[in-house]
């Protein structure tokens, strides 16, 4: 019996032995990230029937589809989207609290860098960086569990688009230079473009009186600018064999947006452009790395609101409301009561910055003050709720917008006051065209779709969030999660 016993446990110890021995961590060759800058998420079915085969059908009958999928703090824009997406947080870790924010109480754009210059034109186009990011994120992340030996390059129109999903270790980050016709880089990153970049822009450089930003020529360039940097690069033939990431935004899809709103014939012309597009990438990328040898995934940085005069024509509510004039009216008023030349320094993504330095001079109490404006902001029947931001815990605010403020909001960087409007009441042009910043459906609901290695054909209707995304592709690669993140992984749970 005893004899038995020990034959036994030799075979379980050989078995246990043989399955570790089998063990091999595997990871994609290449993971690529795309984002589509205002792409709300009902686009997907919108011109579903107008789509080709190959582009967005292919995402959708072969990927897992998140039909669910939301941000979940304010302001929704561009810098803060695409920082999230990669960084597995929002604004209130990462510190991109929007396009442009401030630091040290001066107004600061989210990726300017006075300590670098432009590489590729004599512009100050390129003076940029990630430095203004407080946390890691999935590409780091990625450099750092391979020792550095992954390639991470990130291509958009948009130097923020490019720059902030590549991350603080990235090989390479390039954007178009309008004033130049081509694409650059900055010192962070190198001291001299790479030749394949010259090359690509020598081949493609593009009218300096034109431009393309808004046109569907602007797709097409990111497009080849991607491929470019995917055969350039090499990306997915590492010559260690770990994996790569190529992280591409389209930009063109948010200034038709802004141009032109959700519908009429612009808007229609750029998805179907970009749906091409996608074939031509998807295609590159199959001839490249090898169909399932890449993990892809596609969402946007924020969606957008239906135009007011679309809505009205329509009998529905919507309407206009200008910061800017806000920001005057209050300035005005507060000039005469307390002799505060512009209190209000900025008005911006629905938030309202104070001038602490000029109260203080005043001897005048920076709360009760912040507490004031805010009551007065509220007497505008279109402000729904402004609330200064140390008073959001305990403010009447229901908790669905109330925890987006609070996780959209960076101490020292974001606004004083949150202020959130009527649906549908936008800082716009009534006539045509749209924007986004709100915490409404129209502005957070955006695509995710990831398809590609280990990733089986289905979806899901279960909420997610944005900050999910980076812990789940870092799960899948076995990595660490970025520094600030948040969210949770959820695909493959």
């Amino acid at each position: 019996m005893k004899k038995q016993l020990f034959l036994l446990l030799l075979l379980a110890c050989a078995f246990v032995t043989s399955v570790k021995a089998d063990y091999q961590l595997e990871r994609p060759k290449l993971v690529v990230g795309i984002v589509v800058d205002q792409m709300r998420w009902d686009y997907l079915y919108r011109y579903y029937n107008q789509f080709g085969d190959g582009g967005l059908k292919r995402l959708i009958s072969e990927g897992y589809n998140f039909e669910n999928m939301h941000y979940n703090y304010v302001p929704t824009v561009t810098a803060a989207g695409h920082a999230s997406v990669y960084s597995g947080t929002t604004p209130a870790f990462h510190g991109i609290a929007g396009n442009n924010f401030h630091i040290n109480g001066k107004k600061a754009y989210c990726c300017e860098d006075p300590n670098v210059k432009s590489v590729g034109s004599d512009s100050k186009a390129g003076m940029m960086s990630p430095r203004n990011m407080l946390v890691t994120n999935m590409c780091d992340q990625l450099r750092l569990a391979t020792d550095f030996k992954s390639k991470v390059i990130g291509v958009s129109i948009k130097d923020r688009a490019s720059i902030l999903p590549a991350g603080h270790s990235a090989n390479g980050a390039f954007w178009f230079d309008k004033s130049a016709g081509c694409f650059i880089t900055s010192t962070y990153y190198m001291d001299e473009l790479p030749q394949w970049v010259k090359d690509f822009n020598k081949k493609n450089r593009k009218d300096l009186n034109q431009d393309i930003a808004p046109l569907p020529i602007g797709v097409t360039l990111t497009t080849a600018m991607a491929i470019a940097a995917l055969k350039g690069e090499n990306l997915g033939k590492n010559p260690s064999g770990e994996t790569d990431i190529l992280a591409v935004s389209y930009s063109s899809t948010d200034y038709v947006g802004h141009a032109y709103g959700t519908r009429g014939e612009k808007t229609d012309e750029i998805y179907l452009t970009l749906d091409r597009e996608l074939k031509i990438l998807f295609n590159a990328l199959d001839e490249q790395v090898g169909r399932g040898n890449y993990l892809l995934f596609l969402t946007a940085d924020h969606a957008g609101c239906h135009n007011p005069k679309f809505m009205n024509d329509n009998k529905m509510p919507g309407g206009v409301w200008k910061q800017s004039a806000k920001k005057k009216e209050l300035n005005e008023f507060y000039a005469q009561k307390y002799g505060i030349e512009n209190i209000v320094t900025d008005f911006m993504q629905n938030q309202v910055f104070l001038d602490r330095d000029a109260i203080k001079a005043k001897k005048l109490c920076f709360n009760t003050i912040c507490n004031e404006i805010a009551e007065k902001l509220a007497e505008d029947p279109v402000i729904v709720y402004a609330v200064p931001f140390e008073a959001v815990g305990r403010s009447s605010v229901p908790p669905a917008i109330k925890d987006r403020i609070i996780m959209g909001y960076c101490p020292n960087r974001s606004g004083d006051i949150q202020v959130i409007v009527l649906p549908g009441y936008m800082d716009n042009n009534y006539e045509k065209g749209t924007t986004h910043v709100a915490w409404n459906p129209y502005d957070t609901h955006v695509p995710f779709i990831m398809m590609g290695w280990h990733v089986d054909h289905g979806f899901t209707n279960r909420r997610v969030s944005i900050n999910d995304i980076a812990p789940t592709v870092c799960a899948m690669l076995k990595i660490q999660m970025p520094t600030g993140s948040t969210g949770n992984v959820i695909y493959g749970d």
